[in-house]
């Protein structure tokens, strides 16, 4: 007696043999049809259903729970970087800055003779009136190293908790916002060539050693007047603001922003202040630069941020009755 198996199509029912090739082939289209929807996108458009005769029920159907969009949609990336454009501002950058600092040790530019600590502003007479530490150089150069050795490390660590391509991005933010900071305050120091705290002390000697300041030469060291503004604030505000903007945007409402805004501040400040102390700057030194290191380092991330295509301002002009015009500007901050 041949065993004869039932399969329903449609609203009607007939007796068919099916052969065990047959069998697999079905299997395979049921799994096939379970898994695919399971692991379709999750912003793919629903495809409309087309009419059908009604069916009469037929046996249960197992449906599996449609997969989550996160599990399949990557997010968009919070910044984009430009290969070209990027690599040729860090070059840029460090080419400048090292050009410059290799005419600087060269003695070529002269040194600008300190004048009257009269002319200093009030704020400024406390660092050549003060008696100079001689272990805040010391302490500051550390200061420097461990913002430049985070510069380094904290790429490393988006990369484990972000993936590769984070790591990859923050590395040259860091990059490119060190770079030009470092090529600014040269540029500034050059343009400035304000006498350090401590050439006023070394000319003040020279005066006393010689008879007096119109009898006695000018201080030689060029270093001893590239004051302004300080390339140590520059340098750890630039890091600390570049660090602080990229914890608030991949770590948002956690505790991990408000540290690294904590410690950056409090580093660039203890650094600051050792540079005064080590008689090396004035205190409007330390603070323009610390100003503009925070800019560049705020900046530098803030350009590089995704664009998703929304403008978010926006010109507009439109002509008056009688001759004239009137140009409106608006925007979303």
């Amino acid at each position: 007696m041949n065993s004869e198996d039932t399969i329903a199509a449609g609203t009607c029912t007939a007796p068919h043999k099916i052969s065990r090739a047959t069998r697999a082939a079905a299997a395979a289209l049921v799994a096939l049809t379970l898994v695919v929807p399971a692991t379709a996108r999750a912003d793919d458009p629903p495809t409309p259903a087309s009419p059908a005769a009604p069916v009469s029920p037929g046996p249960p159907v197992i449906s599996l729970p449609p997969a989550s969009a996160s599990s399949l949609a990557r997010p968009d990336p919070l910044f984009k970087v430009d290969p070209v454009a990027d690599v040729v501002l860090i070059a840029a950058g460090l080419g400048f800055a090292g050009l410059d600092e290799l005419i600087l040790s060269t003695g070529e530019i002269a040194p600008q003779r300190p004048g009257s600590t009269d002319k200093l502003l009030s704020i400024d007479r406390v660092a050549v009136t003060q008696t100079v530490d001689t272990g805040a150089n010391g302490r500051s150069n550390v200061g420097l190293g461990i913002a430049i050795a985070f510069a380094a490390i904290d790429p490393i660590l988006s990369g484990l908790r972000d993936g590769y391509d984070a790591g990859l991005v923050d590395a040259t933010l860091y990059a490119e916002s060190l770079s030009l900071t470092f090529a600014i305050t040269d540029l500034t120091k050059i343009a400035f060539r304000r006498p350090r705290p401590i050439a006023y002390k070394a000319q003040a000697a020279l005066d006393a050693q010689y008879g007096g300041a119109d009898k006695s030469p000018s201080i030689s060291d060029t270093d001893a007047t590239l004051s302004f503004f300080s390339g140590h604030s520059s340098m750890i505000a630039a890091t600390s603001a570049t660090a602080t903007y990229l914890a608030f945007m991949r770590s948002p409402g956690t505790w991990r922003p408000w540290v690294t805004l904590a410690a950056g501040v409090l580093l660039t400040a203890g650094v600051s202040y050792e540079r005064v102390r080590a008689g090396e700057h004035f205190p409007t030194d330390v603070i323009a630069g610390s100003l503009a290191g925070a800019c560049i380092g705020v900046l530098v991330p803030h350009i590089h941020r995704f664009d998703s295509g929304s403008h978010h301002m926006w010109v507009g002009a439109n002509a008056v009755e009688g001759g004239g015009g009137v140009v409106t500007m608006g925007g979303i901050f």
